[in-house]
């Protein structure tokens, strides 16, 4: 009996430890708040300076990723805004844990990255035609930003080689990722390379950091953006020699001097990870939750790592697309709904941007308990959120299709109907 209730107190101590680390996640990330960051394009920056990074990504289901998860912070964000965050030198694209927009300041620390990459210290190889690079590079010095169409055949003449575009495309790449260029801005979707000496302001540091310098600077962006560190989002996708141990030694190091506090983290499957967090942060209180919801991207920062929202949310997310579908549970391209401070459901969408319609081909909430006794509250704001989505891709309509559980259907549409109809 006595061990029994021991288990049930450390149980009740760990959830309660997992729920204050999650709500000062969704503080720092900006997600409690209505304008956390302000708006527009000073919002958008401040946004990518405290979150350390956006992840950059192809799929157009909705809108793209980096885009989404400045929407779902910023009013007023649009998506030209991050060309000029990159043209006005305060934001930069390069790697973080997957291609990213990362703050200019933070450059000097892509340097290990980029240095791996030249190096051959990772088993990501786009080329090993040091010539070919050679004279890419040369063209680039010579003429000017380039893309990658710009070293296609000419009309009407055959691939002489180097010239043909897929050599040249893995070429641009490499030397992008070693650092010898720099994508200076996109045309569509296609990257734009250029010389760093000409893109880089001077003022800008390019030395490479020690390895305890680069273990405290993952360890301080990861507790600006989340309010916690652990040792594993530190070094999450990073392959660097001794970087798990400089972190891992670094965070130790600030808790023996008592700037950081270390508390367990229950994990997936009964294990648990140490989080260390600022003690008047971890003490503190976060900001009441607004009576709002949010319809996140599945790359969104908060997301991204799997493991972590389950231990911090008791959400276990997974994007579907990457599923077969006869094994999807929600479909193609569920995103995150979020309701004040809890995640409660997954909603799969599209936006059919001609026809100006954005698609709900199904409602998941997977939570209800966590939705007041009376669902209406969290229905209209839910439904506020899908027609914010909606206006961010551009679609007059909302189309919802199909809600579980069935007794939230007729609310959510009539709260669908309503919220499409009040928006601007």
């Amino acid at each position: 009996m006595a061990r029994a209730g021991a288990t049930r107190t450390a149980s009740r101590i760990a959830s309660r430890v997992a729920s204050r680390l999650g709500r000062l996640a969704l503080h720092r990330q900006g997600l409690l708040q209505r304008a956390p960051f302000g708006r527009g394009l000073a919002g958008a920056r401040r946004a990518i300076e405290q979150l350390g990074y956006v992840q950059i990504d192809t799929i157009s289901v909705v809108s793209r990723a980096h885009d989404h998860v400045l929407q779902a912070r910023v009013p007023g964000y649009r998506p030209d805004m991050l060309d000029r965050l990159q043209a006005d030198g305060h934001v930069f694209e390069y790697w973080a844990h997957a291609a990213a927009y990362l703050p200019l300041r933070d450059y000097r620390f892509a340097r290990p990255h980029m240095d791996a990459m030249r190096a051959r210290q990772t088993r990501w190889v786009r080329s090993r035609d040091g010539r070919l690079m050679r004279r890419v590079l040369d063209r680039v010095r010579a003429e000017g930003p380039l893309q990658t169409r710009d070293f296609e055949a000419p009309a009407g003449r055959r691939s002489s080689g180097w010239w043909d575009w897929k050599p040249a495309k893995h070429a641009l790449e490499q030397l992008f990722m070693q650092g010898d260029l720099m994508v200076v801005g996109r045309a569509g979707f296609q990257k734009i390379y250029d010389l760093p000496e000409r893109v880089l302001p001077a003022e800008v540091d390019t030395s490479a950091p020690s390895l305890d310098d680069y273990a405290r600077h993952l360890i301080e962006r990861q507790s600006a953006a989340m309010g916690f560190a652990t040792a594993r989002a530190c070094v999450y996708q990073r392959q660097t020699p001794g970087l798990r141990e400089a972190v891992a030694d670094a965070l130790e190091a600030e808790r023996a001097q008592g700037r950081l506090t270390a508390v367990s983290l229950p994990t997936p499957g009964g294990r648990e990870e140490t989080a260390y967090a600022d003690p008047a942060a971890l003490e503190g209180r976060a900001p009441p939750a607004q009576g709002r919801a949010r319809v996140l991207s599945p790359f969104d920062n908060v997301m991204i790592r799997r493991q972590l929202a389950r231990s911090l949310f008791g959400f276990d997310y997974q994007l579907e697309c990457y599923v077969p579908a006869a094994r999807r549970r929600f479909g193609y391209f569920c995103l995150p709904v979020l309701y004040r401070d809890h995640f409660v459901g997954r909603v799969d969408c599209k936006a059919h941007r001609r026809e100006r319609r954005l698609e709900i081909i199904r409602l998941t909430v997977e939570h209800p308990e966590r939705l007041p006794r009376d669902p209406a509250p969290a229905c209209d704001a839910i439904a506020v959120a899908l027609a914010e989505l909606a206006s961010h891709n551009a679609c007059c309509d909302l189309d919802l299709h199909q809600v579980a559980p069935t007794h939230l259907h007729d609310p959510m549409v009539r709260a669908v109907h309503h919220a499409n109809r009040e928006r601007p």
